[in-house]
């Protein structure tokens, strides 16, 4: 039986997120916490949200997670940020999904198909209609709370079949049964938002700019204007709940492409400096200097080039619905490669 229940909601939640699109509809959410932008979708101003029917019920889309990325990276150079542990977000989750008349109308239709066998069926009455534990799919208790199912992460990572709970009712103000886990919270929130963190990515700005001599030390940098906060906001609305995800850019990593290099500082990792950037601009004066931010070649790239790669670290932490402020998740990395050409020093005899 418990196999039989698996393999019908496996099915069932792929064909949910199927739906998503199909079942999305616009919603304000100006006077909500976290942003003043619209929520859901797949960029900044786009929604997914839960549909009214004309008897003024919500679809089964009532427990999807919207999303306000109105604070999010944006442009052609965003990524999303990858954790610098082995954390991941959550595979998987239970939230609100129907009403009763919902849960009803899905499930009979089924019973009434018998492609799930006569036992199975039976005992899914006798669950939901027969008060084993529920009477008539709870109608009595029609807006006073919702039936709860699994949800998943919408790329399907590994895990995402585990939720295999049978539905089960949350009156409206009540904490879901605690021996469900990974119902969703104000956290979970926070660690879906996590995966829909988007953050900029940006050459950086050397000295010399196009072509370095060997031994000569290079100066790089980025400005505050790259080195900015982002964050997204998921909610819940049929819960009011809701957490912001912040990443904050906290130090900048160079990897010159080749062992026969040194950077400046030793450990190739550049801190932010009070202006908010990273680094210093290289200005007339500075020559013999050592960068606080930097890389010195010791041999040339010959025909080619060497891949520098800058790699940004992102501090993330979050706030959310029950009070919980700033508290940290793993941080994350983006980064990119660069050409740096190095050319030997050129020298007369006379």
């Amino acid at each position: 039986m418990p196999a039989v229940t698996r393999f019908r909601r496996g099915i069932t939640t792929i064909a949910l997120a199927a739906s998503v699109c199909v079942l999305s509809a616009p919603s304000a959410m100006a006077d909500r916490p976290g942003g003043g932008g619209s929520v859901g979708g797949s960029g900044p101003g786009t929604t997914t949200s839960g549909n009214a029917s004309s008897d003024g019920t919500l679809s089964s889309t009532v427990g999807l997670i919207q999303y306000d990325r109105s604070k999010n990276g944006s442009g052609d150079s965003v990524g999303p940020v990858t954790p610098m542990t082995t954390w991941t977000p959550p595979a998987c989750w239970y939230a609100p999904k129907y009403t009763p008349a919902q849960l009803q109308a899905y499930l009979e239709p089924i019973w009434a198909a018998g492609s799930t066998g006569d036992a199975w069926d039976a005992t899914q009455r006798d669950r939901y209609v027969n008060g084993h534990p529920y009477k008539d799919f709870n109608k009595d208790q029609t807006g006073k709370g919702y039936w709860w199912d699994s949800y998943v992460n919408k790329s399907f990572p590994p895990g995402w079949d585990k939720c295999d709970e049978p539905y089960f009712w949350v009156a409206t103000g009540d904490a879901p049964p605690t021996n469900i886990k990974n119902a969703v919270t104000p956290q979970i929130l926070a660690e879906l938002a996590y995966n829909e963190i988007r953050v900029p990515s940006k050459d950086v700005s050397l000295a010399p700019a196009d072509k370095t001599k060997v031994n000569l030390p290079t100066w790089a940098w980025l400005d505050e204007t790259t080195f900015k906060p982002v964050s997204v906001t998921a909610r819940i609305d049929a819960l009011g709940m809701w957490a912001t995800t912040t990443a904050k850019p906290v130090s900048l990593k160079i990897e010159p492409g080749t062992s026969d290099a040194v950077t400046y500082p030793a450990s190739g990792v550049c801190d932010l400096n009070n202006n908010g950037g990273v680094g210093e601009k290289y200005t007339e004066g500075d020559a013999g200097k050592t960068p606080p931010c930097g890389v010195k070649y010791l041999r040339s790239s010959g025909n080619g080039s060497y891949q520098l790669k800058a790699t940004i670290t992102w501090q993330i932490r979050w706030s959310g619905s029950d009070g919980t402020n700033g508290r940290r998740l793993p941080d994350g990395s983006f980064g990119r490669s660069q050409d740096v050409t190095v050319q030997e020093i050129q020298s007369v005899n006379r």
